[in-house]
């Protein structure tokens, strides 16, 4: 952009100075220049305009036709003596003789302008303004190499020039008037937010829509890329329809920034999907680059929103953006929306608490969030059942097992004060809100949400050799081997295909928008009680949304239905954090006898497995426990409540009392204190050591035992003694019995807890050490109070 000094008068554009504006398309940056361009216009038409009646009568005569009798043909009076170099607006000489004779035709200046002496001073300061602006026009077609926007450039230069001769009103003439498309992107973009966050607590939705503004006021200062530039980046483009909406944005949003006497519209406001597509894949690649360019100019409290949360924004607009079924485009998107609700175009609607497993002959997608787990073939197999495309279990449908409801025990709270909590929190206003973008939420929170509102489905599917071939489900099975090739690309592709489309294994699919974005592939072993998981993936642009979660608890809901409540798998090492997560471990709880022979084990991979309970609603498990905390926390305040009493201080000591019992403290009972469970203290010394003797053999010969029998070495862990202060081990807890060193049961609990603590302290918990701890120790608790030295 270059200041024009003035144009040589007798040009049609006489003394203009402005910007001229950034090359439509010349890196296709924001306009940051349009904004001190068009300042710069309106500072030199506040000084014109400021000027005397006579200073403006002689600039708008330059383009006024003379009116001397005999009709005169000059269409602008013109100085007799031009300066070589024209000054500025601010500079010309303040004394103005409107009886100069015009360089041209001979007439007065006044006779030029004797059109304008009763017109108002406000009609005048609005001719003056098209003035200025015919004369940065000028400017913009001689500077201008664009063929197109030269020639856009020049008829709007025609029509100010005409608008001033004519004292009207510059109107643009076209086929069509704005708006060119509804609904526009402005109402595109409130319409994604509304179907995609309207979930959100109120300050994330804030958020949100900072980011929508944002991206809408990036779109409105948006400098397009010339039809020429988009025909050599896009050679099989609409190139017709690009140039009608790349002309009709010059001349209603581009062009009257800086020459505010042409009417202006935001780009956003006129303009619809067939535009944002036109710009949107350059312009969020622009956008990103230029925030990581300048993110340390950026303010602390604006860095996150736009390094973290807006690409994120971009990514999931993108997918509305260029999506055939996208229901933010469609004309009744709020139609018959009741008031406050936003509407929701699905497939199938899902209810809001137990959302329904559509088990059917073709696939539906999920949310992913896993790389996957694979598991090789098998050797020998079981015929599945067939499932009826659609079938699924009623919200009112019992579990299966659900009638074995567990005894209450002693300390369980009465039903009647939960039931009176729970009624104090049933209101979902009453309950706060979890953040999705924050580290507490549920790692399904998301995906639940999508499947609430009908943007995610999911569905089982399988090939069949029996029933007439399904062109939906047979599609969805090839995107299910497309997901699980690229996911896991360590695995043959033919060996991914047969088993996909083996009839005796099924895969629960996640469908978004049609298509296939993850599943898990799976074998049933009814006769053996076990379901084998062959992959598990979800394409690679849909993770870390919580998908593969809810994905897996889908699976489980659908196990528990069919009476099978283990899961085997190996995973590989990418998968195996994934599956710890959704309930895996290395503890196998089938029979070796009952898998060995039906899955073989597979090289660099961990055999997992998982135990299923049949009375846990999955899909809403961490609804479930969010409430269960909400509940705890208002019975925590109910007993605080009761118990914020001060009692007077104890005086019995002063009066020579040494002790008194725990439990006559006043107010000790009604903070629930309990008196710690007493034990059988063996007083004859002989019974207690056979005692300790007995168990501590037992808990020697346990099949854990074998890491705590001698000292630590300092050569297997060189660290250790600077970790642990106070080492114990069973050895030396024996010579310590034969010594006669344990006179009380305490004493021996102390050191044997001790083996246990040091263990947990020094080993992380996935070690084995750790693991081995937490068995030994509960089955030596269980020899304690077998042998009633504490209470049971």
């Amino acid at each position: 952009m270059a200041d024009s000094a003035g144009i040589q008068q007798g040009s049609p554009a006489i003394g203009a100075s402005g910007l001229v504006p950034a090359a439509p398309g010349a890196g296709g940056t924001e306009g940051s220049g349009a904004a001190g361009g068009s300042a710069r216009i309106a500072v030199k038409k506040a000084q014109l305009r400021s000027s005397p009646r006579p200073k403006k009568l002689e600039k708008l005569g330059v383009y006024s036709s003379c009116k001397a009798e005999g009709a005169c043909k000059c269409n602008g009076w013109k100085s007799q003596n031009p300066p070589p170099t024209p000054p500025r607006t601010d500079q010309q000489s303040s004394t103005v003789n409107l009886q100069e004779p015009c360089r041209s035709c001979s007439h007065t200046l006044g006779d030029h302008v004797t059109h304008l002496e009763n017109v108002s001073e406000e009609e005048m300061n609005r001719l003056l303004g098209i003035v200025l602006d015919v004369e940065y026009l000028y400017t913009c077609v001689h500077k201008e190499e664009d063929a197109d926007t030269k020639q856009v450039y020049f008829s709007l230069f025609k029509l100010l020039r005409k608008s001033i001769l004519q004292m009207g009103k510059p109107t643009l003439e076209a086929q069509e008037s704005p708006p060119f498309e509804k609904p526009s992107i402005e109402q595109g973009v409130n319409n994604f937010v509304q179907y995609k966050f309207s979930h959100l607590p109120s300050k994330e939705r804030q958020t949100i829509m900072e980011l929508a503004k944002m991206f809408l006021n990036q779109i409105n200062y948006w400098q397009l890329e010339t039809p020429s530039q988009r025909r050599q980046r896009v050679p099989n483009d609409d190139a017709a329809g690009y140039k009608a909406n790349y002309t009709r944005w010059l001349c209603y949003c581009n062009v009257p920034q800086f020459c505010d006497s042409l009417p202006r519209y935001d780009t956003t406001q006129i303009f619809g999907r067939t535009l944002l597509r036109s710009v949107f894949t350059v312009m969020r690649k622009q956008l990103l680059e230029q925030a990581r360019q300048e993110k340390d100019k950026l303010p602390p409290e604006k860095r996150t929103l736009i390094l973290t949360h807006f690409p994120k924004f971009l990514s999931m607009l993108e997918e509305e953006v260029y999506s055939h079924s996208s229901p933010i485009w469609s004309h009744d998107f709020l139609a018959g929306a009741p008031a406050g609700q936003i509407p929701i175009h699905t497939v199938i609607s899902a209810p809001p608490v137990a959302r329904p497993l559509y088990y059917s002959t073709s696939p539906v997608s999920v949310d992913p969030s896993t790389c996957g787990s694979v598991s090789p073939a098998r050797k020998t197999a079981s015929v599945l059942e067939p499932n009826p495309v659609g079938e699924k279990r009623k919200p009112s449908e019992p579990l299966p097992h659900e009638e074995n409801k567990r005894p209450r025990v002693v300390g369980d709270i009465p039903m009647e004060l939960i039931n009176e909590v729970m009624a104090t929190i049933t209101d979902p206003a009453a309950i706060p809100e979890t953040s999705l973008l924050s580290a507490h939420s549920a790692r399904d929170e998301a995906a639940r949400l999508e499947e609430r509102r009908g943007v995610i489905e999911f569905h089982v599917i399988g090939n069949s050799l029996n029933q007439k071939p399904n062109k939906r489900i047979l599609m969805w099975l090839v995107g299910l081997q497309n997901v699980f090739s690229h996911q896991l690309p360590r695995m043959p592709k033919e060996y991914i295909t047969r088993l996909v489309f083996d009839p005796k294994h099924k895969t629960l699919s996640l469908i978004k928008d049609g298509r296939v974005i993850g599943g898990i592939c799976f074998r049933m072993f009814p006769s053996q009680g076990f379901t084998e998981i062959v992959f598990c993936a979800v394409t690679s642009n849909e993770q870390v949304k919580g998908y593969g979660t809810h994905l897996m608890n889908h699976l489980k809901e659908y196990h528990i239905k069919h009476e099978i409540l283990n899961f085997l798998t190996y995973a590989d090492e990418y998968a195996i954090g994934y599956f710890k997560k959704q309930g895996f471990s290395k503890d196998i709880k089938v029979p070796k006898a009952k898998y060995v022979g039906y899955i073989k084990d597979y090289e660099g991979a961990t055999l997992m497995g998982c135990e299923l309970n049949p009375s846990i609603p999955y899909t809403e498990f961490s609804v479930i426990i969010k409430k269960q905390k909400e509940i705890i926390k208002k019975l925590i305040e109910r007993k605080q409540a009761q118990i914020r009493k001060v009692y007077p201080g104890l005086s019995c000591f002063k009066e020579g009392v040494r002790q008194i019992p725990i439990e006559s403290i006043p107010g000790i009972r009604e903070t629930g204190w309990k008196p710690v469970g007493k034990g059988k203290e063996l007083k004859d010394p002989d019974q207690l050591y056979s005692t300790l003797k007995t168990i501590l053999q037992h808990v020697k010969s346990h099949p854990n035992g074998w890491p705590f029998m001698e000292p630590v070495k300092k050569t297997e862990a060189p660290g250790y003694y600077q970790v642990i202060r106070f080492p114990m081990d069973l050895k030396t807890m024996s010579e310590r019995l034969k010594s006669r060193y344990y006179t009380t049961r305490k004493l021996f609990m102390a050191d044997m807890q001790r083996i246990f603590t040091n263990c947990r302290e020094y080993n992380p918990p996935e070690s084995e050490y750790y693991k081995c701890a937490n068995l030994l120790e509960k089955f030596f608790y269980t020899k304690i109070k077998e042998a009633g030295l504490i209470e049971k």
